[in-house]
């Protein structure tokens, strides 16, 4: 990965705009900051930085949504495996980045996320298999989160649809998935710091932009407040649907430039 010494001027400030805004919505709904970053970046940098950059940024605002999230502690009683599922997915899918990182993980996500919006359209959201076999399902989809949000950047698809598919209230949402996100990016962290896929100082480039992101998010969280169930459930599926567009024309856009 080049240095961000070597990187524009207008370069910089587009990622540090794509970052504030990313941050804003993570803190509005308590998910989307790699969802929109990393695709952003990704497309006028390459992807392994893109990853690299939005990293700590996004661990800031993570945190920040953990700290503001209610129901937080209801959440972690009862989800408090899950992170646990997630670091052996985040571990491997760390590793599968960094050996294979030209594959379409990207593309494959995208193929996910709208193969679940669209059993959402059908009435199939909650699954009563998945209601009845809730620990077994949830072992599965906290897996595939990790693994996804080493190599696409993205956990938050596989945890919306094991969440939403138990039936979880959609404001408990934002403090069940951040908990998941928080130690898969601290895993990803890890295995890419020792992997020596960035340096030291490249990382500490990134701080200026997780304090950026922290107090964007702590901004956005001032939206969620004042919204309820319903909307949120709706903003957020209509986010799955842009970002599986976003991801889609960045898989054409790397294969039209090759």
């Amino acid at each position: 990965m080049s240095s961000f010494l070597d990187l524009s001027i207008w370069l910089l400030a587009y990622i540090a705009i794509v970052i504030a805004i990313s941050g804003w919505v993570q803190g509005a709904l308590g998910l989307g900051f790699p969802m929109i970053a990393t695709p952003l970046i990704a497309a006028v940098t390459t992807m392994q930085t893109a990853v690299i950059v939005v990293l700590i940024p996004c661990i800031a605002s993570v945190l920040a949504n953990i700290l503001r999230s209610p129901g937080f502690f209801k959440v972690l009683r009862r989800f408090w495996w899950m992170p646990l599922v997630a670091m052996p997915g985040a571990a491997i899918g760390a590793h599968l980045f960094v050996a294979y990182p030209d594959f379409p993980y990207a593309l494959l996500l995208a193929g996910v996320i709208l193969f679940y919006l669209n059993l959402d359209r059908l009435g199939f959201t909650q699954w009563v298999l998945m209601r009845s076999h809730e620990k077994k399902f949830g072992f599965l989809c906290g897996f595939l989160g990790g693994v996804s949000e080493s190599t696409a950047n993205i956990a938050a698809p596989p945890l919306i649809i094991y969440y939403l598919g138990i039936g979880l209230d959609p404001l408990l949402l934002v403090p069940a998935m951040n908990i998941s996100f928080l130690v898969g990016k601290i895993t990803q962290f890890t295995t890419l710091a020792s992997s020596g896929a960035a340096t030291v100082n490249t990382w500490l480039l990134t701080l200026p932009l997780a304090a950026l992101a922290l107090v964007m998010s702590l901004i956005g969280g001032r939206l969620r407040s004042r919204i309820d169930g319903v909307t949120y459930s709706r903003w957020v599926k209509r986010m799955l649907f842009a970002m599986a567009l976003l991801l889609l024309l960045q898989a054409a856009y790397r294969q039209v430039t090759g």
